[in-house]
């Protein structure tokens, strides 16, 4: 494991940078404990210890399952009866019975390598991936999130860990498959695993704590009461993803699972409804008005064929929102905002149909995810006093970004760079890429590719 903290407090000069009220020039910005201490533009370099061109905040990944990184391109295969979410979701069951917590570990470290690569400084971890292959509990409940915040601590990125209750198949409190054995938990066991889980955080000097109950399908109204009243943090839970899983909600409550999940619960800022792809105008209404954000992943959601959300029409509610890599098919920050916006001109039929009146679409779905993503991850957001350090520098001399200034940079790394527009990331004051390149990626790359030749053996 590496120090994940600037040892001694630095001084950057920045030519421009993006802060809280816009784009700045020559930005210095003291750090000290891996905390932004003093922001100051128009400065001069004296005494700067470290020269960076042009940054932007770290953006926040709100929604992953880190151990779905070995599967990507895995399941790419018609069927004779339609391919979907459910038939994918029997493959990823059974691609799970011959992973083990190193394997995890490994696999965990490559995708959060690859995070930090393409600009993104912390990850929500949606865990889920608690018990041994046959479904037996580890002697240390908190086996596999120890493992993910070793790969958090070997890699550098921020963690925020939810680890996630699950205890049936579909609402009403259905049995368990036998697929879902490796995630199930009690209340009581669900308790113990939280206190465990909060001493595995305990060597990462800012990692956060909260919980995920996995989805309306997996958790009784009752065990969902008892999840909220016991949440040291954020919550974090899948809703309204599929048509079928709305079906099911009607059929069983009479209501669809946003419309209940708020006639039943105190959804409020700290919750993160992740995917709502499947929603109604007042459901829309209900999730803007009540400070929630939604966590969207485009590509994830393409690659399952999830749907759209009525993006538009919420943002022009006021809602928030953020964006996740969730099943890690590919990990690309700038993909996954560029796919947001693609898919809602897909959709409309316009473009730059989301940023309101004459603002850049990149800028605007940079600052609006980095907010969203902070708020559900439970850190401050953006370069300010009392945030972490957590750069991210653009590369001037990319052949897409050459002679851009400000929001053009912006626009032209989510909507026309491809590899290599990042140049450094820093994280809590701490230089982990360079050259677009992840300090350890040699070695996290032999480890993950060990472990994906046992897996796939």
């Amino acid at each position: 494991m590496t120090p994940n903290i600037a040892a001694n407090p630095i001084r950057f000069h920045v030519r421009q940078a993006l802060l809280p009220g816009g784009w700045a020039r020559d930005v210095r910005i003291d750090c000290s404990g891996g905390r932004i201490t003093a922001i100051q533009a128009e400065a001069s370099s004296d005494g700067c210890t470290q020269q960076l061109g042009a940054v932007v905040p770290g953006l926040g990944n709100l929604h992953s399952h880190a151990f779905q990184r070995a599967m990507a391109g895995l399941t790419e295969v018609g069927g004779r009866s339609g391919d979907s979410f459910w038939s994918w979701r029997e493959l990823m069951y059974r691609f799970l019975d011959r992973i083990q917590p190193e394997d995890v570990q490994a696999i965990a470290a490559q995708a959060y390598m690859e995070m930090l690569e393409s600009g993104f400084t912390r990850v929500g971890e949606f865990h889920y991936l608690h018990h041994a292959p046959d479904g037996s509990r580890y002697a240390d409940r908190a086996e596999m999130a120890a493992r993910i915040a070793a790969a958090s601590a070997q890699t550098g990125l921020g963690l925020t860990l939810l680890p996630v209750f699950y205890a049936h198949s579909d609402f009403g409190g259905a049995a368990p498959t036998q697929g879902q054995r490796r995630f199930l938990h009690d209340i009581e066991g669900f308790a113990e695993l939280l206190d465990a889980s909060r001493k595995a955080l305990a060597p990462l000097p800012d990692a956060v704590l909260g919980l995920a109950p996995h989805s309306l399908r997996a958790c009784t109204p009752a065990e969902l009461q008892a999840l909220v009243a016991m949440a040291p943090g954020p919550i974090h839970i899948h809703i309204a993803e599929q048509t079928r899983e709305v079906d099911a909600c009607v059929a069983w409550s009479g209501q669809r699972p946003v419309e209940w999940l708020y006639a039943n619960n105190p959804v409020d800022a700290r919750w993160c409804l992740v995917h709502a792809t499947q929603v109604n105008a007042q459901e829309v209404a209900l999730m803007a008005g009540s400070g929630a954000v939604v966590g969207l992943c485009p590509i994830t959601e393409a690659n399952l064929g999830d749907g759209l959300f009525p993006m538009r029409e919420f943002v022009q509610a006021g809602g928030r929102f953020g964006v996740g890599s969730d099943s890690n098919v590919l990990i690309d920050a700038a993909e996954e905002l560029r796919l947001l916006e693609y898919g809602q001109r897909l959709a409309l039929r316009g473009r730059n149909v989301l940023s309101p009146d004459a603002l850049s679409s990149g800028r605007w779905l940079h600052q609006q995810a980095g907010e969203g993503a902070a708020q559900v991850l439970g850190v401050p957001a953006g370069l300010a006093v009392g945030a972490a350090a957590d750069l991210v520098e653009l590369d001037l001399e990319h052949p897409s970004l050459h002679g851009r200034d400000g929001d053009a940079l912006l626009d032209s790394w989510l909507f026309a760079a491809r590899n290599g527009a990042v140049r450094s990331v820093w994280r809590n004051g701490r230089e982990l890429v360079n050259g677009g390149r992840h300090f350890d990626r040699d070695a996290i790359s032999a480890g993950y590719r060990a472990a994906l030749s046992r897996i796939l053996a």
